[in-house]
């Protein structure tokens, strides 16, 4: 059923991933050439980072609708998982590793985006408990009949 409470921790992850679309990764106190050029490091600076935070809600909004099929959802769940792992450390890599080098004044503050992939790793995780939950739930229902 579409109200379970995965259904729940599920859309919490989707929303973090759409979120990075409002907060950013970084800023910086000076310009610089590259990604801080604006002195603001988003999502939208990165087709990568734009890419996996498109994908990563997309699928977790995606699997809210799956109930039925749980063994594809709990599939879905563990690709989000990726996702919000792969999703800050990209960003993190690609701030730090500017291939046109920041220079050593420029001081780096983090973004609240950074962190959201952090609540939406620990909303799937607690989402895919409890779609396992429920398979074996049906699993044991099934050996009584």
């Amino acid at each position: 059923m579409i109200q379970r409470i995965q259904s729940i921790f599920l859309l919490l992850a989707s929303i973090t991933f759409f979120l990075q679309f409002v907060f950013n990764f970084a800023t910086s106190d000076k310009s610089s050439p590259g990604f801080l050029s604006d002195k603001i490091y988003s999502v939208m600076d990165s087709p990568v980072l734009l890419g996996l935070t498109i994908l990563g809600g997309a699928i977790a909004l995606i699997s809210i609708f799956l109930f039925r099929n749980r063994p594809l959802q709990l599939r879905l769940g563990y690709l989000v998982i990726v996702l919000s792992i792969l999703l800050p450390l990209v960003a993190f890599l690609l701030i730090y590793n500017e291939p046109t080098g920041l220079s050593k004044s420029v001081e780096i503050n983090d973004g609240l985006a950074i962190y959201l992939p952090i609540l939406g790793l620990i909303a799937t995780i607690l989402a895919t408990r409890f779609i396992n939950k429920d398979n074996k739930l049906v699993k044991s229902m099934d050996r009584l009949r």
